[in-house]
């Protein structure tokens, strides 16, 4: 009889089958900005929190904080510092470049039917600080890591994620009434994706080519 320990071991073996669908998910995780209409359940955003949350954080203390957004009041004043914000982007190019920006898609914040948030709360006290004394940005990163398993989570689902940057962090947080402490890392726009793809609608677009860069080793 087979010891309970090999047991276990062999339960967390992924299959050749398994590596190559988790490609195909990686491969299939794009940054959408075209939704279609349609609720997202509330059952599978549940199970896509839960995924997050179990994603790595520095000394385990779990800094990602989600905020969903449903209320259209606030709503407006996200789309309205995007648009404020986009405008000044867009000064920073010219020619070319410039009118390229400016025919692009960069947000779907009037057709995501959810629209999240993500902070790091940088002043939690779980963890007791292992690891992130030295390294404070960690907890960033691990919220980061956060966000992307959600993302994963969300794409298995046949959803669509959207990451919108170009915000005004400080003026978003006014408008969300978020505790000082916490960062802003990231607004989601999530939904039934209106096309998929595996090429980013960037690099179809003409403004930027996805590319490889290879692994220093010293």
């Amino acid at each position: 009889m087979r010891d309970l320990a090999d047991a276990v071991v062999e339960a967390r073996r992924f299959d050749a089958e398994f590596q190559a669908e988790f490609a195909e998910l990686v491969a299939w995780r794009r940054d959408v900005r075209r939704f279609r209409s349609g609720a997202v359940p509330e059952a599978t955003l549940d199970e896509l929190f839960r995924l997050a949350a179990l994603a790595p954080s520095v000394g385990n203390c779990e800094p990602a904080r989600f905020v969903r957004i449903d209320d259209e009041t606030r709503r407006e004043a996200v789309r309205a510092n995007f648009e404020a914000a986009n405008r000044q982007a867009l000064g920073a190019y010219h020619g070319e470049r410039a009118q390229l920006y400016a025919s692009l898609k960069l947000a779907g914040l009037s057709e995501a039917p959810v629209q999240l948030a993500v902070f790091c709360d940088d002043a939690t006290e779980q963890g007791h600080g292992l690891g992130a004394r030295t390294m404070p940005e960690t907890r960033r990163y691990s919220t980061v890591c956060a966000l992307h398993t959600f993302w994963l989570g969300a794409r298995a689902h046949g959803l669509g994620v959207g990451w919108v940057s170009i915000l005004d962090p400080r003026a978003l947080a006014e408008t969300l009434d978020v505790p000082r402490d916490w960062c802003f890392i990231a607004y989601l726009c999530v939904g039934w994706p209106e096309e998929e793809g595996v090429t980013p609608e960037l690099e179809r677009a003409g403004w930027q080519a996805r590319t490889a860069h290879p692994v220093l080793r010293r």
